[in-house]
């Protein structure tokens, strides 16, 4: 049986359009998903004016073959898909992008007998014991330099309670890094009292302090924060030990925070430090923090921090908690760029503000050209065309190439 001309230029089309080369491999990027619907439309297009060209050829063929009839069809299909990409915020790590957690804060209950209970956070207990792993896995200034642990061991203990004082004044806005430093060199340095012609109480203790003039004092300590002002500070605060606390740190609250520079946090951490009771929390910017991101509260002050979590956080961890808390937010949980996919918690979709990644929609389309002709009872052949999302940096190339094809 005799070929068609239809036929022969059916099959030109075809082979044309399947030697089109394949797009590279689908790379998960925000640009080459913006790339898609260029792609997706260019390759709409060239099957629609493929069909539109043997259209008009089929017309001149039944003009001059009317014994042979042709007819062709062209059917486009749109197919959208959702597609989810971890997009993970640490750079080179590849991970699926865990459940997201809810806030669960602690609840107020009102039992039967009308009084109200406080229940805690459900997941606190993990989330507290994963913390302890990471902190564990890694060491934070606030270890090794943290207030507590720049008492002079083998001083006194009436001398190292005022060193572990003077340390929290000093640590207000400012570094441990700094803090112990400037410790360190009172420590060292100081020059003591001259008591019948024999220098006496040399180093960091109130005689020292008392003894000193304000300007020699703040040279000790003029590259923490607030140097002046912690200056005027410490010298007033030793005359009120020495006439109001027989020459030794309060023992109480109350009496710790009557002491000019002395706020709630720093006599907290103070009575569990120098006097081994715990009173209550001491909660600093990182403690603040950290537990509102986890979700356990929300509050606007340390103060409001500290009353909600003495609700329901249990006793034997009031001390425990700002050590583990500072040193989290000294190595992982960053003020500015937290470390969320070096995090157990993220990880195990146990923080509510973890930054983990994000899903993106990516449509896929797909053209199908189908031919059809007379001469044969059965289609002569159908090919479908995807449109996949093409490499960014190769999209100029594709766009030449079909250029060429055209």
């Amino acid at each position: 049986m005799r070929t068609s001309r239809i036929s022969r230029d059916t099959s030109k089309i075809v082979a044309t359009l399947s030697a089109r080369p394949k797009p590279r491999p689908l790379r998960q990027t925000r640009a080459s998903t913006n790339a898609s619907t260029r792609d997706s439309a260019l390759t709409i297009d060239e099957a629609a004016d493929v069909a539109e060209a043997t259209s008009r050829e089929s017309e001149d063929v039944e003009s001059d073959n009317q014994s042979s009839e042709s007819a062709l069809t062209t059917r486009i299909k749109h197919e959208t898909k959702e597609v989810s990409i971890a997009a993970i915020a640490s750079p080179g790590k590849g991970a699926i992008k865990p459940k997201k957690a809810r806030r669960a804060p602690a609840k107020k209950v009102v039992g039967s007998n009308g009084k109200v209970k406080i229940e805690p956070p459900s997941n606190w207990e993990e989330v507290y014991t994963l913390t302890r792993e990471m902190r564990n896995e890694n060491v934070a200034p606030v270890d090794t330099m943290g207030c507590e642990s720049l008492a002079d061991g083998i001083d006194t203990p009436r001398n190292q309670r005022f060193q572990t004082l003077i340390a929290l004044m000093l640590s207000s806005q400012t570094k441990d890094t700094v803090t112990s430093v400037a410790i360190k060199g009172m420590q060292d340095n100081m020059p003591g009292v001259l008591c019948n012609f024999s220098l006496t109480a040399q180093g960091l203790n109130l005689e020292s302090v008392l003894a000193l003039e304000p300007a020699a004092l703040n040279a000790f300590i003029n590259k923490v924060g607030f140097h002046n002002l912690k200056t005027k500070y410490i010298k007033q605060s030793a005359e009120i030990l020495r006439d109001k606390w027989n020459s030794d740190i309060p023992d109480s609250i109350q009496g710790l925070t009557s002491l000019p520079g002395v706020g709630p946090k720093m006599a907290y951490l103070c009575m569990s430090a120098a006097w081994g009771r715990d009173e209550g929390i001491g909660v600093d910017v990182h403690v603040h923090r950290i537990t509102n991101l986890w979700g356990w509260h929300k509050t606007k002050q340390p103060e409001e921090t500290r009353a909600a979590l003495e609700q329901w956080l249990p006793q034997d961890k009031w001390h425990d908690i700002n050590n583990l808390l500072v040193g989290f937010g000294q190595t992982i949980c960053l003020p500015v760029g937290r470390r969320c996919a070096d995090c157990k918690l993220g990880a195990r979709g146990l923080c509510p503000s973890a930054v983990i990644g994000k899903a993106v929609r990516i449509k896929k389309e797909e053209a199908v050209l189908k031919i059809k002709t007379t001469d044969s009872d059965d289609i002569v052949k159908e090919e479908v065309f995807e449109a996949k999302v093409p490499d960014m940096e190769d999209f100029g190339k594709a766009q030449r190439k079909s250029s060429r094809i055209k």
